[in-house]
Order: C-alpha cells, then structure tokens, then sequence
C-alpha cells in the first residue's frame, strides 16, 4: 500500500530522524523544501500502485485497422513525459510530470546523488504522479467517437515517448499569457497556487517564452513552462488543445533530439501512411483542394484553343486532380489528346510509392478520361532534377502544349540552405528549359525555410492552428479526419524541431516565390477572372462555412486561399 508521501518511500525525507540528524544544514532546508510542495500537491494514495508496463511506449506505425488505436488511452499519448530511463536525461531536460492541475513538483539538483540513484528516484515519481493523472482522465474523459481521431494520436504518439495516460480534458479555452518572458514564466509556473484554485489558462504566448528559452538553452524556465502546457494540450479537444498537442511535440522532439534508439526524424514523413495521410488531407482540407482546383483551372485557360495537351506533374498523387479537368476538356467543341506524364524523384524522401502504384493510378486516370471521351496517354519515368530534359520527359517541341504542375512540391525539395547544389533552383531551371506553356504552382503561405526555431514555432502556431480550425469546419464527422490531422502533425513537428537536412518541407511565402522564380527565368501570369470566379464557385458549392476566403494576392498575380482572413495556400501560374 502506498503510504501517501512519497518523499519517504522515494528517498527525499530520509528513513529516521536518525539520518536527519547526519545531514548537512543545505540538506535539510532542501528536504524541508521538498516536503512543503509534496504535502500541498500530491494526494493521499488509497490503492496499490501499478506497474510501470502500464505506460509501455507504442510500437509500430500508424495503422487505422489496429484495435489499439481506437482506444482512448492511444490517442491521449500526445501528451507524453520525458524517457527518464535516457542516459543525460536530468542534465539535458530535467522535466518533471505535473502532479496536478495547478502544482508542478521541483526535484533536488541533479549533483547531490549519483545519476543512477536520481534516474531511479525519478521512474519511480513519474510513476505515481502518472497514476494520478490516469484516474482523473478516466473520470472525465468523453465518449466521442475514438474511430475518427485515433490516426491523429497514433501519430502524436510517435512523436513523443513513452506515451503517459490522457489528461482531463475538461481544460479550459486558451486565452493570451501576461507573461512578457521566460523568467516571469518560470515564477508563475513554480509558485503555482493551491490545488482549490483554477490555475491562469497557458497560452501561445507561453509556447513562443518556452521556444525563446529553449534557444537559450534556459532548461529551467522550458521544464517550468512545459509542465504547465501539458495541461492545456488534448487530441480529442478544440483545434487549440489540438495545436497544443502538436506544438508541445515538437518542443519535446527538439529538446529530446538525438534519442537513443531513436528511428531517423523523417521516417515517418516516408512512410506510406503518411502518403496516405496526405492525400487525405489534400482532399478534406479545402485550402489545399483548392489549390489544385486553381492549378487545373489555369492549365484549362492556357491551353483552351490547343489539340493536343502534354502534362509534366510531378504532383500525380491518387489522380483526384484530374477528374474535374477531363471532364472539363471533354466538354469543348473538339477535345484535345492529352499526355500525362508523372515524375518521380527517386532521390527525393517523399518518393515512397513504387512504379507500380503510380502506373495504378494511371490505369485510373486513363478510365476516367476513356468515360469522359477524352484520348489520353499516362506513362511514369524516375528521374532526379538534374536529368530532367525534353528527350527523357518525351515532349514534342512545336507539336504540343507543354505545361507542367508543381502543386506543393517545390517545399519539399531541398534548396541553397540544405545543400550548396541547390536542388530546388536546379529543378526550375530545368524546367524553364523546356519551355513551357504554363507553370502551375500553390504552396502554402508560410516560413519554415529560413527563419529561426522560435520565429518558427510562432508561424506554426498562427498558420497550423487555423488550418486544425478550418478542418474541424470543413470535414467534421468524417472519419478520415485523423488522417488529414495526422499528416498536419508530421509535418508541423518536422518543420519546427528539425534543423538542416532533416527539415524535409521548407516553405515559403509567395514573395520569395515569386523571386526565386523571377530569378529562374519565369513571368508571372495573371490567374484572370475566370479562374478567380471558378476557385469561388467552388468554395460556395463545397464550403458551406464563410469563414473560408478566396482573394487575389500581389495585384492579380496569385489567389490567396484561407481561413477566418489567414491566408494558407498560394496558387499562381508562371511562363
């Protein structure tokens, strides 16, 4: 049975006034210390305390069909505590598990034991405290449905371990932090009040003090901070405790980085679940749809008075894209032959679909344009941006309308930052060498390029969180939901975690776009107002909410596509 004070068991409060009477003065002002925030924070154990292999870290990827991951405890795992077994664990983080909803508990220094005896003392709080979280969640938890977001904590999950129990997710809405920096965020989050009184709501303000004293390398004030936003992060909440969850995995990702044993931080951005997670995301998500519906409505322009049509995409995905356009082509007075032809990098991390499938795909696109009555032609070839050329993509220079699709892909390829090959400028100019009739380009509107971890964290903050909110609008109830928010998740993590190579999407905004593409070689072409009207028609046909926007950016250059006035995907066209 558990006696209620774990400072005793634990070894903080030594066995007998005897051993108190052979501590040195500072040892005994730190067990009083100790003594006064265990007795105000931890609660009386009635039970037997559980073995640790309750919290087992998660094995595997993400996998929808696993009866493990429709449980609630699954998805509650974005909220996941330090591995205290790591070696360096107390030097580099020293994070403790908040032991309720308004106290946090402050170990010893990590100097006055050993690194073994602190580890084990560590575990074994970890343990209790991680208990009493588990009985309030399973005291408020709700029932809604675990089949819809269990994809997203699976893949929470995979981003921090070992998974903990759920939080209560009973937490109240965020609302902005009178914090102005990290020290007043320490003092606020070490002098907690009394359990009886609600604690002042963590914010985005406290995530942007944490990533600023992370850079700092103040591990105090990041401990502090964090034990106070796990409380405020839920999977199955609002898009706020969503963007929580994401923004403190990627806080823990960066500070636990390297982890030993740990896969390669872009494994899971390779796997064919987050492919599939993708191209979930691409068609709930109505900024992301819409800028393929862009891209295919200004193809649709440019080559209106053309017979015979060639596509270079490097973007094939599941062909979706293509189903509005055949019919759209099949509808003019002579339809145009056309001829698809998919790229495939096989130097690129996302490359993770073999020939066969996109040959699939093809086989699919091919279907649906023999039913629509179009001619077409699909074929694949697996070439690096260096060997790009007119010979090996098959065009026919003067016989053809050549353009070429580059929806959300120029992000993923590495550029002057990475590597001093520049991969990303290499592709556009070999690009322009083709010389094509169009260029059809949408990315989504946000620095994860160049800007520093903490300009990051914040953009992230802004950017992906209106994209949880403007999915909750758009595909509430649907069960692919998980996937979309899954694939937000990897991505969001990477982008602000990672550093160098293995920062795999590096976007920008549209005005350095639009330099480097100027820079390429490329002119802008003005989208017009027929695209315009076409992207709005679609958004009123499939976007019942207003809080989705359609505008034009940069004088007519481009559509702006967002949510709630935020602008989250770009799509221009170029020649």
């Amino acid at each position: 049975m558990a006696s209620g004070f774990p400072g005793r068991e634990l070894g903080l409060g030594g066995n007998g006034e005897g051993n108190l009477l052979k501590r040195t003065l500072l040892d005994m002002e730190r067990q009083q210390m100790q003594h006064a925030i265990l007795l105000r924070s931890v609660r009386q154990r009635t039970q037997a305390v559980p073995s640790v292999s309750m919290f087992d870290p998660v094995v595997g990827g993400l996998n929808c069909n696993s009866s493990a991951a429709a449980t609630p405890e699954r998805m509650g795992s974005s909220l996941s505590s330090v591995d205290c077994s790591e070696p360096g664990f107390t030097a580099r983080t020293g994070l403790p598990t908040p032991v309720s909803a308004t106290a946090t508990v402050n170990l010893p220094a990590p100097e006055s034991r050993s690194s073994g005896s602190m580890r084990d003392q560590l575990r074994e709080l970890e343990r209790r405290l991680l208990l009493d979280d588990e009985e309030e969640a399973e005291a408020s938890a709700p029932s809604g449905s675990a089949v819809t977001h269990a994809e997203w904590g699976e893949a929470i999950q995979r981003l921090i371990s070992p998974p903990p129990p759920l939080l209560p997710t009973a937490v109240s809405r965020l609302s902005p932090s009178p914090t102005d920096s990290s020290s007043s965020t320490v003092s606020f989050a070490s002098c907690s009040p009394p359990s009886s009184l609600p604690s002042p709501p963590p914010s985005r303000q406290m995530l942007l003090d944490t990533a600023t004293a992370l850079g700092e390398g103040n591990l105090e004030a990041v401990r502090a901070n964090l034990a106070v936003l796990k409380r405020a992060a839920d999977p199955r909440g609002d898009p706020e405790h969503r963007l929580m969850a994401v923004m403190i995995a990627a806080l823990l990702s960066r500070l636990n980085h390297p982890q030993v044993g740990s896969s390669h931080p872009i494994t899971d951005l390779r796997s064919p679940e987050h492919f599939t997670a993708t191209q979930m995301l691409y068609d709930l998500s109505p900024c992301f749809k819409l800028g393929f519906v862009a891209a295919s409505s200004a193809i649709l322009e440019a080559t209106k008075d053309e017979s015979k049509i060639h596509i270079v995409d490097f973007e094939v995905g599941q062909g979706g894209q293509y189903d509005a356009l055949l019919l759209a082509l099949a509808k003019r007075r002579c339809p145009p032959a056309i001829m698809v032809t998919a790229v495939a990098d096989p130097s690129s991390p996302f490359t993770n679909i073999n020939i066969g499938d996109m040959r699939a795909v093809g086989d699919r696109i091919k279907n649906l344009a023999e039913r629509a009555g179009v001619r077409l032609r699909f074929r694949v070839v697996s070439l690096r941006a260096a060997e790009l050329d007119a010979a090996s993509l098959g065009c026919e220079p003067g016989e053809e309308a050549l353009v070429v699709n580059l929806p959300f892909v120029l992000s993923r390829v590495p550029d002057e930052s990475v590597s001093p090959d520049n991969p990303r400028d290499e592709l556009l100019r070999r690009v322009r060498a083709l010389r094509p009739r169009l260029v059809a380009l949408a990315e989504q509107e946000i620095n994860t390029n160049t800007a520093a971890f903490p300009a990051r964290l914040a953009e992230a903050c802004g950017h992906y969180g209106s994209l949880l909110e403007s999915l909750e609008a758009a595909a509430r109830g649907s069960p692919d939901r998980g996937w979309a928010e899954a694939s937000l998740a990897r991505r969001a993590v990477n982008a602000v975690a990672r550093e160098g190579a293995e920062r795999v999407e590096r976007c920008e905004v549209f005005g350095k776009w639009r330099a480097r593409m100027s820079m390429a070689g490329f002119q802008p072409v003005p989208l017009g107002p027929a695209v315009l009207e076409l992207v709005k028609a679609r958004v009123a046909s499939t976007c019942s909410d207003p809080g989705f926007t359609v505008k034009e950016e940069a004088g007519g250059l481009a559509l702006g596509l967002g949510w709630m006035g935020r602008v989250l995907t770009v799509a221009s066209a170029w020649r």
